[in-house]
């Protein structure tokens, strides 16, 4: 399960006014407002096998950028904290995730996360674990600009094929 709770977009009004979705009709500087995320949507495009398996919401809330994931899964076998933080240091170590997935310790907040390139800085401290394969994964993003190197990064390897 994957909630992310995000800063507000464009897509939202300023004021409370006219939307096709009642919820973000609302004002966005003054609300939390639950909605569908499209990272969800994208896994379940992009990995065919999660349909019916995994889904999740938005939160909207009111922070122009600076973003975390919330995702909640269940293990096949018990696992700790500390296996689970190895995982992700091991992958934000490989190079194949170098500049895309971050880790980190330290005490963040939304706003120390506005300029990062990354696309997912996974908050070490906030993990946890119940009951050995219930699993709970905290990671931040900068909705905005970590999307905007990811897709300098895909033009660039297109000019590559050509």
């Amino acid at each position: 399960m994957l909630t992310t709770v995000h800063g507000y977009t464009d897509d939202q009004n300023l004021q409370d006014n006219s939307h096709r979705d009642l919820r973000r009709a609302r004002a966005a500087a003054q609300n939390i407002v639950p909605t569908s995320t499209g990272a969800a949507i994208a896994a379940t495009q992009a990995i065919p096998e999660l349909q019916g398996l995994f889904d999740g919401i938005s939160l909207r809330v009111p922070v122009i950028t600076g973003s975390i994931t919330d995702f909640t899964f269940i293990t096949r076998r018990s696992t700790s904290v500390e296996e689970i933080n190895q995982i992700f240091m091991d992958a934000a170590n490989d190079p194949r995730y170098r500049g895309i997935l971050a880790v980190t310790d330290e005490p963040l907040v939304s706003s120390d996360i506005v300029g990062r390139p990354e696309s997912s800085i996974v908050d070490l401290e906030m993990t946890r674990v119940v009951d050995g394969t219930l699993v709970k994964v905290l990671a931040w993003y900068d909705n905005e600009w970590g999307y905007a190197n990811r897709l300098v990064e895909e033009v660039i390897k297109a000019g590559d094929l050509y």
